[in-house]
């Protein structure tokens, strides 16, 4: 086999978007020192790894799953600790015993809650917004 071509692989990885990513999983694996199944030949890493997914010599799952292996990223989750959650705990109990509650001033009553300061809060004249001058 002179050249590798998509069509000498894709009988054997029917989507070529899957052929990439496994040729260049395992291209990957070439340049890191992994042992070769066929003859370089002269040729580059994913010539190599082309030539090696068409005839078979190294298993296409086994490919997959290390190619899965190597995307995935182990996130740890925060929890929060004793100590915050004590306080959590104490907030909480502190705000039902006294009555308070999360909402905002004037939504318990049933009166709309703007997020702009009315006109005689912020000192700017009557509430039309004229202001007078003497």
């Amino acid at each position: 086999m002179a050249r590798v071509t998509v069509e000498d692989c894709v009988d054997k990885v029917p989507n070529r978007f899957d052929l990439v990513l496994l040729a260049g999983q395992r291209s990957r694996q070439i340049s890191a020192g992994e042992e070769l199944t066929l003859d370089r030949d002269n040729d580059k890493n994913p010539v190599v790894a082309l030539r090696e997914i068409a005839d078979t010599t190294i298993e296409n799952e086994e490919l997959r799953e290390s190619l899965i292996r190597s995307m995935q990223r182990h996130v740890e989750h925060d929890e929060p600790e004793e100590d915050d959650m004590a306080l959590l705990m104490a907030g909480q109990e502190w705000s039902s015993a006294n009555g308070s509650s999360a909402e905002p001033r004037g939504a318990a009553a049933g009166e709309a809650v703007s997020a702009e300061p009315d006109a005689a809060e912020a000192g700017e004249g009557d509430a039309t917004g004229d202001t007078e001058e003497a």
